[in-house]
């Protein structure tokens, strides 16, 4: 990146950095002790009026970025902002001194200082700090971004997180919601006995999901790798060695399109349950989901969009079959018997079939997609997929053609994926091998065969339910934000 021209304010800024040298001060400072946040202060003199307050005297010394400066001559109103809030403070020539003041007066917005002082309310009642020594700690360079002209561009936004963190409140709100849901779904796991583990990212076999991978070279084994595209077969391994209850959250790699709702990095929460199944897995999906929502909002109704979002009542279960009869008055299980018949319907609702899409299942498939997925605003389990999409999937007992699997959809996008996972090693290779042909007719996201993955399910895995979830997208949902970038601090860019 070519390092730009300065502008007036820059050019200004970079010479006052003599001046702090001229004064004994090092510009880029050095460590300060922190004894209270803007929020504890916040906190500790709710609903107090000014008298209590002086009564209180209360001491703090904060730290943060200065992101308002009101000058009056021999006495100042800054606004300084920390990690938790903003708050006002008063700096008086007459309270911190001259030598004090005379570096206050080199300040400029985004410039990084520490404070300490006694709380106060001034006479319009706001919560104020009278500084009682200013302490500069780091220059800022640049002009801060306009508050709302400056940084309102989504993609500018993205790229340059450091500055929508510092004028943006509703980033940080997100950005700190966003380990707090993870902190939720770990101590939701953890009490239901659940240990966390971590897996390879580097895997020598493409499976477990249907995706492109990212592909690179491990130069001392002079061999090809693919960043993981899911962590199952590792996690289902875990189960086959006796852990029982075992849940991975990781970062999963998918060399795929970006949009609203997809970056090619992104992290995912697979789940493993031994003696469990899909209706099981179910429950404890929305068991989870309900927990986190409250404990992350405060509520498990949350609004999104002009949408209210119910996680406190029952989820619904339907059948992808049950969704496209509803919808479409065909009923795949009764009406079709052959991939000409399921073209049929897929060419009216103008829907486009690859080449290696040529069985009634993946038809069904497309046309659920299609048609039927993006009404599905209210958490619904749709169960019932054709064994074609789902390659690591018990079958139902009642009709093969189909598989014990569920998808959760919440505001008409795919939110959590679930199985009674396959366990018979014999079933598993005859369907890596429908895999292998489909990659054969061009699928690029087919799975390729894992000979030791089979081996291992012939040591014997228990009957298990499996479940993966985006925490992006549940982020998404808990923090009301339309694209994901919003949620990731660093998405995939374009190059500008």
């Amino acid at each position: 990146m070519e390092m730009k021209e300065l502008n007036d304010q820059e050019q200004v800024r970079r010479e006052k950095l003599a001046k702090y040298q001229e004064m004994g001060i090092d510009p880029f400072g050095s460590a300060f002790k922190v004894s209270h946040h803007v929020k504890d202060i916040r906190k500790l003199c709710t609903k107090k009026s000014a008298p209590a307050l002086d009564k209180m005297n209360l001491i703090v010394t904060v730290a943060g970025r200065i992101m308002a400066i009101r000058r009056m001559g021999k006495a100042s109103f800054i606004n300084i902002q920390d990690k938790t809030g903003n708050i006002q403070c008063y700096i008086g020539i007459d309270v911190i001194g001259k030598k004090a003041y005379d570096l206050f007066r080199l300040a400029d917005l985004g410039d990084i200082v520490g404070l300490k002082g006694r709380v106060m309310m001034t006479r319009t009642g706001e919560l104020t700090i009278r500084a009682e020594k200013y302490t500069h700690l780091t220059k800022c360079l640049h002009p801060l971004p306009e508050k709302f002209h400056g940084l309102t561009d989504v993609e500018e936004r993205s790229r340059r997180r450091y500055l929508d963190l510092m004028v943006n409140e509703e980033a940080r709100k997100v950005a700190f919601a966003r380990p707090k849901i993870v902190r939720s779904i770990q101590k939701f796991l953890d009490n239901q006995d659940f240990v966390e583990v971590e897996t390879s990212i580097l895997n020598p076999i493409l499976g477990g999901a249907s995706a492109k991978p990212f592909v690179t070279h491990h130069n001392t084994l002079d061999k090809d790798f693919y960043l993981r595209i899911a962590t199952e077969l590792n996690l289902k391994r875990l189960i086959v060695g006796g852990m029982e209850r075992v849940y991975e959250i990781g970062r999963l790699f998918r060399n795929e399109g970006m949009d609203a709702s997809h970056n090619p990095e992104f992290t995912s929460i697979e789940v493993y349950q031994a003696y469990s199944d899909l209706k099981g897995i179910g429950n404890l999906t929305e068991k989870m989901i309900r927990y986190v929502a409250k404990e992350v909002t405060g509520s498990a109704v949350v609004e999104y969009g002009d949408k209210v979002i119910d996680f406190k009542k029952p989820f619904k279960w339907i059948s992808m079959n049950d969704l496209i009869k509803e919808k479409t008055g065909v009923d795949f299980l009764k009406d079709i018997h052959s991939f000409e018949e399921a073209k049929a319907v897929a060419d009216k609702y103008e829907i486009h079939l690859d080449k290696f899409k040529n069985t009634i299942g993946y038809v069904m498939n497309e046309v659920f997609e299609e048609v039927c997925q993006d009404e599905l605003i209210q958490p619904t389990f749709v169960y019932s997929y054709p064994i074609e999409v789902s390659p690591l999937t018990k079958k139902e007992k009642n009709n093969p053609m189909f598989t014990q699997r569920f998808e959760l959809f919440v505001n008409g996008r795919e939110l959590a994926n679930a199985y009674t996972e396959l366990n018979d090693p014999i079933d598993q290779r005859e369907r890596f091998e429908a895999q292998l042909k489909a990659k054969a007719l061009g699928d690029q996201e087919a799975s390729e065969m894992d000979v030791d993955f089979v081996e291992a399910l012939e040591y014997g895995m228990p009957p298990t339910g499996g479940m993966g979830m985006g925490i992006d997208r549940l982020t998404m949902l808990l923090t009301n934000q339309s694209q994901v970038r919003e949620v990731i601090l660093f998405p995939t860019m374009r190059d500008k």
